[in-house]
């Protein structure tokens, strides 16, 4: 069994809307830290968007703030990412990402050093 599975990638044109969503095994899944990233082709993975502490704190890039939505369903043990208006600058493999239960602190949300499993990856497309 996969720690993190995503799905609800896809090719949309320029303002289109995806849902991604993260299946987290019993073990991965945390309630206090979990976030997106995404990387594209010759780039660096950067941080899209996280979910911290008891109160959901949330963090996004600057590149998708107002655009992008993350919340998480801890009953189910899933992660989402709402993205509107999509740019073709969106195109990317995304991941998800889960960190240690009890982090609960956003400094440094966006670092990839912070967590401890990554999912496989789905691929958005976004066309102009």
């Amino acid at each position: 069994q996969e720690d993190l599975v995503e799905s609800g990638g896809g090719s949309v044109q320029a303002g289109g809307s995806l849902t991604l969503s993260c299946a987290a095994s019993e073990w991965s899944y945390s309630s206090s830290s979990m976030g997106w990233f995404r990387q594209g082709t010759g780039k660096e993975r950067e941080g899209v968007a996280a979910i911290f502490g008891g109160d959901g704190q949330k963090y996004y890039a600057d590149s998708v703030k107002g655009r992008f939505t993350i919340s998480q369903d801890n009953a189910k043990r899933t992660l989402y990412l709402r993205m509107n208006r999509l740019k073709p600058e969106d195109t990317a493999m995304y991941y998800c990402a889960s960190g240690p239960e009890g982090r609960t602190s956003g400094v440094d949300w966006d670092a990839v050093w912070g967590y401890d499993y990554w999912g496989q990856g789905t691929q958005v497309t976004v066309s102009s």
